[in-house]
């Protein structure tokens, strides 16, 4: 098993600690990881991206150029990114922000209304862990506990007084890409 992972959006949208928190969560699953993460010009409101790789086997490149999964938070990075997405490889969509359907019919979509959710959890900043459970859930990749107990380990000290909110905010997304 290997996940190449693509998560994209804007500055200031989480994307970063996103990859971050799956690597680690991988990780403490017994996998092998990279986690490169990819800053614009600036980082709030510039454009980030991040590769994840999660693997049983060991990881020779850490670059990603064909996903086999892609998170997208904003319109530019669908843009971006949608044609490079592997053949049956899947693509989870913020809804709330992505107007555009995904023009391709050979790969699995998740339209996720991640920043609705968030705003239901608590707060709306939390809209990347809506979208870390919605992956989690639709595609198996890494274990849910493993992923929700590393939070602890990778948000900032200053941020832990969210924590109780992206919990919520991950189980939200989880939860709507289970039912849906």
């Amino acid at each position: 098993m290997t996940e190449k992972l693509i998560i994209a959006g804007f500055g200031g949208q989480g994307v970063i600690l996103a990859g971050k928190l799956l690597a680690y969560g991988g990780m403490i699953d017994g996998f092998n990881v990279s986690h490169i993460p990819s800053y614009g010009v600036e980082m709030r409101g510039g454009t980030a991206n991040c590769a994840v790789i999660i693997s049983d086997k060991d990881v020779a490149s850490p670059l990603v150029s064909h996903p086999t999964s892609l998170i997208v938070m904003n319109k530019p990075s669908l843009d971006k990114f949608e044609s490079a997405v592997v053949q049956d490889g899947n693509i989870f969509v913020n809804e709330s922000l992505i107007e555009r359907k995904v023009e391709r019919d050979d790969v699995k979509v998740f339209y996720v209304p991640a920043n609705k959710l968030a705003e239901e959890a608590g707060n709306g900043r939390a809209s990347n862990m809506v979208m870390i459970g919605a992956f989690i859930a639709g595609t198996g990749v890494v274990t849910k506990e493993n992923v929700k107990n590393s939070l602890t380990e990778v948000i900032s000290r200053r941020n832990i007084k969210y924590n109780e909110v992206n919990y919520r905010a991950f189980d939200m997304g989880f939860d709507y890409v289970k039912n849906h």
